[in-house]
């Protein structure tokens, strides 16, 4: 009985080593399986990633590619094939094997019958994995005066109040006191600050860009000069484009029944369309500037007569004024204005900024250029908290402020001195201005006249999409906007 009782028990025993193998086998087993499906999966995930990886820079390619195609080949749009896209082009490694495609769909954005910018399109993948696609889009175009909070032509001082958001680029030399926060740059190694800049007379030597004002590693002098001829737009052109490419044109207002005319005054409205009035009559206020010396500034609107309403061209949003011009209000679309005399050789027209200039949204799809053919000015009679949005741009003058002064024999009507000085000017966009630029003066080094505070920011929204006609900075096309399409 005994041997027989330890022999069942060993069977017994021998059966439980038998089930334990059986199921660590199966652990082990599954432990494996899993590893190897891991290992797998995360193989092929590295693959999907190299490959997505490989899409994009394929995608890239596709646009290097056609920025040297519009290099040779600068007006065409279709790939050389005259055909409407896509274009797909192979794609090799470095040692030439081909290892994907990528495809590209080409448009232009034109504006007064004149390619203004070219979108490029690219979409790329790999051989290996033909579904995984990455796909990039960017704009084209030459660089504009967008990119710049100023240009100028001549030598300036940014004063200690002034707050400057964006390039900020003078021919001349420079006096820097405000705070920048992007370059600073002079053409000027070096130049010669006479008094009307705070340096001792007869004038001293100083650097290209000088002065108390912050972030002085981001000046550089001098830097390379901007053709400011090569930014001066063709008025000829401009108003040939007006008169027969869609835009609308202004001719003298005695031309259409207004033989006393001495100006036009635009009010841009939120609806898209413009008010156009005649003035009839205009208020003198005098007021010194440094190109005419203490003069009669006739800049006030006394009386004017409604003209008519006109919506903003979509295909061409140019507005050609042969005449001086008040402009103000709140613009809905792209839109280009420009005052110019060209019937009269002798004779260059203002543009005024009778009031706030405002968009209706701020997402990019509003923006005004103003052209002065001479100068663009505020009148004395302007906004305590004025706010200015777009491109201004003197041709031939300045931009800025005359100055207004409460004493003296020169001294503005008293119901008027209370506007000599002014509390904030805010402008968003770019000034671009002959001669130099100021809104604000110090007598005996004390504010006296125009703008107490002054901030000026480019508008980054302008750079990739202007306005009709906007001057570029450089013949040379180069990538604006760059953007992955999910």
């Amino acid at each position: 009985m005994r041997y027989k009782l330890k022999t069942k028990n060993r069977k017994i025993n021998h059966g439980s080593i038998t089930l334990l193998v059986v199921i660590f086998a199966g652990i082990f087993v599954l432990i494996f399986g899993g590893t190897v499906g891991f290992i797998f999966t995360q193989h092929r995930l590295q693959n999907k990633k190299a490959d997505l990886g490989s899409a994009i820079q394929i995608a890239e390619a596709g646009l290097d590619y056609y920025k040297w195609f519009l290099s040779h080949y600068p007006d065409d749009l279709k790939d050389g094939t005259g055909t409407a896209g896509p274009y797909e082009h192979e794609y090799s490694d470095p040692e030439g094997a081909p290892i994907g495609k990528f495809s590209l769909a080409i448009s232009g954005n034109s504006v007064c019958n004149s390619v203004s910018s070219i979108d490029i399109t690219s979409t790329g993948w790999t051989y290996s994995s033909p579904n995984l696609k990455r796909t990039v889009k960017a704009r084209y175009s030459k660089p504009s005066v967008a990119e710049y909070a100023y240009i100028i032509d001549d030598n300036v001082w940014a004063g200690g109040d002034r707050v400057i958001k964006g390039r900020y680029h003078s021919n001349g030399g420079i006096r820097m006191d405000g705070e920048n926060d992007s370059l600073v740059t002079s053409a000027k190694e070096t130049w010669n600050c006479t008094p009307s800049f705070d340096c001792k007379s007869p004038y001293e030597v100083k650097p290209g860009v000088f002065g108390a004002g912050s972030g002085s590693e981001l000046w550089h002098f001098p830097s390379e000069l901007i053709d400011f001829t090569g930014l001066t737009l063709d008025l000829a052109q401009m108003k040939y484009a007006a008169q027969n490419s869609g835009g609308i044109y202004f001719p003298p207002p005695s031309e259409i029944g207004y033989p006393n005319g001495r100006g036009y005054h635009v009010i841009f409205k939120n609806d898209g369309t413009f008010n156009v009035y005649v003035i009839t009559r205009l208020g003198r206020v005098y007021s010194y500037s440094s190109d005419e010396d203490w003069h009669w500034s006739y800049e006030s609107i006394s009386r004017e007569s409604f003209y008519n309403n006109y919506t903003i061209p979509s295909g061409c949003g140019l507005i050609f004024v042969e005449d001086d011009l008040w402009v103000d209000g709140e613009v809905k679309g792209k839109a280009t204005i420009a005052s110019a005399d060209l019937i009269h050789p002798n004779v260059d027209t203002n543009v005024w900024l009778d009031g706030n200039i405002t968009y209706t949204t701020l997402d990019g799809s509003d923006g005004l250029l103003i052209l002065g053919e001479n100068n663009v000015r505020i009148p004395l009679v302007s906004p305590d908290q004025m706010e200015l949005r777009g491109i201004f741009m003197a041709q031939k003058g300045h931009f800025g402020r005359n100055y207004y002064t409460e004493t003296g024999w020169n001294r503005v009507p008293w119901s008027l001195r209370s506007y000599v000085k002014r509390d904030t000017l805010e402008i968003t966009g770019s000034i671009v201005s002959k001669g130099r630029v100021g809104t604000q003066w110090t007598c005996g080094g004390s504010y006296c006249s125009g703008y107490a505070n002054r901030e000026n920011s480019y508008d980054r929204k302008l750079m990739s999409a202007p306005p009709p006609m906007t001057p570029f900075t450089s013949d040379e096309y180069k990538f604006i906007d760059w953007n992955e399409k999910q």
